[in-house]
């Protein structure tokens, strides 16, 4: 499928898919979306502590960039799992432009290692982060009760709804530890009612620049 580079609205990168008329990323802003959905909404939950992140649909790497150079503000050492099933290549990482957005620079070997690194090996980013990048459809996880936290950040219900499904966050609720939190960017009432339905707690949250809500599940403590 043809995918191209484009600019977002808060001048950050995302690729896009003609063919779905898809981006990766909010058309509205990939870092903000990024940084309010997944560390404002997750991430800053936990802090002081060894933590476990499940990210469904690693991607351009954002998410994950964005996570490492958070962790040290809240103290923590993470253990970082990104599942994906149609990695991109090198020309279009070496386009994205998320170091300079970011004010990075000096953490771009970083960037670069985390595309870089081998598939289906755990590899020691620094000293409080390690990445494993797994190749595989999401509905082949079957992590059990191993997450802290889950990034949920697949392609739109829109385009595939399969990844939306009771069946798909079933396999998300099984992956979490007890009191382990999921959070999106969707606000869908079908997503809503899937989550509720394999047993998830799930909010509301006001959503991302140019969405006006978004959903944080928790599985409930037995």
């Amino acid at each position: 499928m043809k995918r191209e580079i484009i600019i977002t609205g808060d001048g950050s990168s995302t690729i896009y898919l003609p063919e779905w008329d898809e981006p990766y990323h909010s058309k509205h802003g990939a870092i903000q979306e990024a940084m309010h959905v997944f560390i404002k909404s997750g991430l800053t939950l936990f802090s002081k502590r060894e933590l476990s992140i499940l990210e469904i649909g690693f991607g351009t790497g954002l998410n994950s960039f964005i996570t490492f150079l958070e962790a040290p503000k809240l103290n923590l050492t993470i253990d970082y799992v990104g599942v994906e099933a149609y990695p991109i290549g090198s020309e279009e990482i070496n386009k994205l432009n998320y170091v300079s957005e970011l004010q990075a620079e000096k953490f771009k070997p970083i960037f670069d290692e985390m595309h870089q690194q081998n598939w289906e090996t755990k590899t020691e980013i620094s000293t409080n982060f390690s990445l494993t990048k797994r190749k595989q459809f999401f509905n082949e996880i079957q992590d059990i009760e191993k997450f802290d936290l889950i990034y949920f950040d697949a392609f739109g219900a829109r385009v595939q709804p399969e990844l939306w499904t009771e069946a798909i966050f079933k396999i998300m609720f099984d992956a979490l530890k007890n009191g382990g939190v999921l959070v999106t960017y969707s606000a869908k009432g079908s997503v809503r009612r899937a989550m509720i339905s394999v047993g998830f707690l799930v909010e509301k949250l006001p959503g991302p620049p140019g969405k006006r809500e978004m959903l944080r599940a928790i599985k409930k403590s037995r």
